[in-house]
């Protein structure tokens, strides 16, 4: 063999081996996550309630795009402040599938946006109210005895008997109960109802180090629950998932149901999720929100406030502000009364 068909079939090894390498770095996937700025969406688009007040500002939903890291990934985002890395177990617990993700970020989404509306409504003087049906199982832990027998999206309405109308009520039931004990469960599943016998396992060793805790093998179950409201709100938010949004949802729906504008003429952003009392809570992704708010053109930016503890959202969100060197004013706030005073106050655009 020649000395040139020896170094042809040196580089061929050589090109095989570099393809490998780029195949392996681009698609193996670490125990990671990373997250970029996604965009800022103008919600009169997306939500609309009956006979709204017209207004000339805007309120934006903030949003944050998200994928499982490659070791590019992870090592471009070492580098980015627009970029972060996440622990998978801080994204989804061990033996959630992607459905089952998918599907809990779905039902939270619609949990903040039932809770948006009880506060919006509340404070312009409208009605709306729940009617509780039962406990929606969201998630299924891997290994438990629900895994064979229950699926998500299943309606539990009774255990050993006893009526279940919210989670608070499930939970104080399951209390009671202990690793090897039977529980008599009664679900519906697309409008048929079913029996089954659950025993109470031990939580995998990830999830209870010290195997001392038991459970059925349900996580982050969530109250089945009507919202009954007048006027009515339609709210279209497409594949958007979580519960970030509840205070700019809040603020929408409000400035629709009043006649002032509460905008001013500004454009708004903003994030952090709420609760029935209009409390505002810590969320995810705040700085590549702050980052997708200023590219959008927000004039100001609500996030949440914590209190003022140390490294809460509003320290995140100030120290991304100041590094983008952004005009957008950033606003800390802990209610959603704090917000709607800020906007009562806030002077009209010229």
């Amino acid at each position: 063999m020649n000395k040139n068909n020896r170094g042809s079939k040196r580089s061929i090894v050589r090109w095989i081996i570099l393809f490998a390498i780029l195949i392996f770095i681009n698609f193996y996937q670490l125990p990671y996550y990373f997250t970029v700025p996604g965009d800022a969406k103008v919600l009169s688009d997306v939500i609309e309630v009956e006979e709204k007040h017209e207004y000339e500002g805007s309120f934006m939903l903030t949003t944050v795009r998200m994928g499982r890291a490659n070791v590019v990934n992870y090592v471009w985002a070492m580098f980015s402040d627009q970029r972060e890395i996440i622990p998978e177990h801080h994204i989804r617990p061990e033996g959630e599938t992607d459905e089952q993700y998918q599907h809990r970020q779905m039902m939270m989404m619609a949990g903040s946006q039932d809770l948006a509306v009880i506060v919006a409504y509340s404070h312009a003087g409208k009605n709306a109210y729940f009617e509780n049906h039962g406990v929606l199982v969201t998630s299924i832990i891997s290994g438990m005895d629900a895994e064979e027998k229950l699926k998500m999206g299943d309606r539990i309405i009774a255990i050993d008997d006893k009526q279940i109308l919210e989670t608070d009520t499930l939970f104080d039931l399951l209390g009671d109960y202990a690793i090897g004990d039977i529980v008599d469960i009664t679900v519906e599943r697309e409008g048929v109802v079913h029996e089954y016998t659950l025993e109470v396992n031990p939580f995998p060793e990830e999830l209870d180090p010290e195997g001392e805790r038991g459970g059925i093998g349900i996580a982050n179950p969530v109250t089945d629950r009507e919202l009954v409201r007048d006027p009515e709100v339609t709210i279209d938010t497409a594949k958007i998932g979580g519960p970030s949004a509840g205070l700019m949802f809040s603020l929408e729906i409000y400035n629709q149901l009043v006649e002032e504008d509460i905008t001013k003429g500004h454009h708004i952003a903003g994030t952090g999720s709420i609760n029935e009392d209009g409390k505002v809570g810590r969320i995810g992704g705040v700085s590549q929100k702050v980052v997708a708010s200023d590219q959008a053109g927000a004039s100001l930016f609500f996030v949440p406030y914590e209190g003022g503890s140390t490294g809460s959202n509003y320290d995140i969100a100030r120290q991304t502000a100041d590094s983008i060197e952004t005009d957008m004013e950033i606003v800390p706030v802990d209610s959603f009364e704090q917000a709607l005073q800020y906007l009562i106050d806030l002077e009209p655009t010229s």
